[in-house]
């Protein structure tokens, strides 16, 4: 699968003066309040008084009644406001806490499973509402996200190229290109802007300003083609898509966490707490647990926690679980497909996320969250990403069965 020309991670347009192709990005890390979707504004205009018609009662009779079917089929797709699905039992017996097996894996935690509560019924976000008692069965975790080191090994025992190193397809961009056309590989790389800059645009550049399309940057070339990973082994590998993902996860013999089990790892053991470390500010007392961003959001970051940009994996205090990470430094791919509305019906016990969809699920937030614009590094926020697109803040992490 190539980039999604619909999708609002990466989109193409072509300069009617020159016919030069340009990328338009639009990051998921996005406010909580913003009033356009896909890049298209929603439209505030009212109707002139003048264009307003007569309606007969019979026909206004016919819309309600319509509306109020809509509205029931409406609660029979999503179920009760409570958040239960319809037609299951909220005491269905959850999964329990596993032992440790006798054997432990080199670089993995055991996380026990069993019930916790996902979500949260705080009003920064939506998609991650309501707050419900869920399970998931015991499961390995790799202790840190997976390093530059690790994915090298990969690529040196496989050949493989990652989505970011692979030339363009145009037609996957706009209707009507030569399908056979390509374009220089790249991907999305954040850099510094002024402060006059908009956190919720609108903005010229029709997408935020402080991500660039970057021709031969990848993994190995984080910033762009003069930056290197030399010195940087134990960073987390970023520029990674979720196609690339899932192949290291198949060589390492290993699987992308779920949704459900990447938050109850997240939280360590904790219960209902803000963060992963508790219910402290990642600040507070000028100990910073995390690696997110600090100072003006996007025009200095004051790197009070050490660092601007990514940093080497565990350089932080794990959480209760002995993982490092699950709060910043880089988005880490779960393997379900994304839906604003799925906690309100999944499965009680190992959901594995909807059947279909679009995007899929990132989770942890980026050395780019902060309080004043992404404050997706809590455990309960979501977010999401076309399967083919990376950028400089996104890499992963994987799980292993029993």
């Amino acid at each position: 699968m190539r980039r999604n020309r619909n999708s609002s991670i990466a989109i193409l347009r072509r300069d009617p003066d020159n016919q030069n192709i340009q990328a338009i990005l639009h990051t998921r890390c996005s406010p909580s309040k913003v009033s356009q979707k896909q890049g298209f504004p929603v439209s505030n205009k009212r109707k002139h008084p003048e264009s307003r018609s007569i309606i007969p009662v019979r026909t206004i009779g016919l819309i309600i009644a319509i509306g109020l079917a809509v509205l029931m089929g409406l609660n029979l797709r999503f179920g009760p406001s409570s958040g239960e699905k319809s037609g299951e039992d909220e005491n269905t017996p959850l999964v329990e806490r596993s032992d440790p097996p006798e054997k432990l894996i080199d670089g993995m935690v055991w996380i026990e499973g069993g019930p916790y509560w996902r979500g949260t019924d705080d009003a920064h976000f939506s998609d991650d509402h309501p707050r419900r008692k869920i399970a998931v069965s015991g499961f390995w975790m790799d202790a840190t996200e997976v390093t530059n080191a690790q994915f090298s090994a990969f690529v040196k025992a496989t050949g493989y190229r990652t989505i970011a190193e692979k030339p363009v397809k145009l037609s996957d961009y706009r209707i009507g290109t030569d399908p056979k056309a390509e374009g220089p590989p790249f991907s999305a790389v954040f850099h510094l802007v002024g402060p006059d800059v908009s956190l919720q645009g609108p903005w010229q550049t029709g997408h935020p300003p402080w991500w660039t399309a970057v021709e031969g940057a990848d993994w190995q070339h984080p910033e762009g083609p003069n930056s290197l990973i030399v010195g940087r082994e134990k960073h987390p590998v970023v520029h990674i898509a979720w196609d690339d993902a899932v192949e290291y996860a198949k060589w390492a013999k290993k699987r992308l966490p779920t949704e459900a089990e990447w938050e109850f790892a997240a939280r360590g053991g904790l219960d209902r707490n803000e963060f992963c470390w508790g219910n402290e500010s990642p600040g507070a007392d000028g100990k910073w647990r995390a690696n997110i961003w600090q100072g003006q959001f996007p025009v200095k970051n004051t790197a009070k926690d050490g660092y601007e940009r990514t940093s080497p994996v565990g350089s932080f205090p794990a959480n209760g679980y002995g993982l490092y990470d699950t709060s910043g430094n880089a988005w880490e791919w779960c393997s379900d497909w994304y839906d604003d509305r799925y906690y309100r019906e999944s499965p009680r016990n190992n959901p594995k996320g909807p059947e279909i969809g679009t995007e899929r699920v990132r989770r942890g937030g980026s050395f780019l969250c902060c309080d004043q614009y992404c404050r997706r590094y809590v455990p309960s926020a979501r977010d999401k990403n076309p399967p083919d697109s990376g950028a400089s803040h996104t890499g992963f992490r994987c799980v292993k069965d029993r």
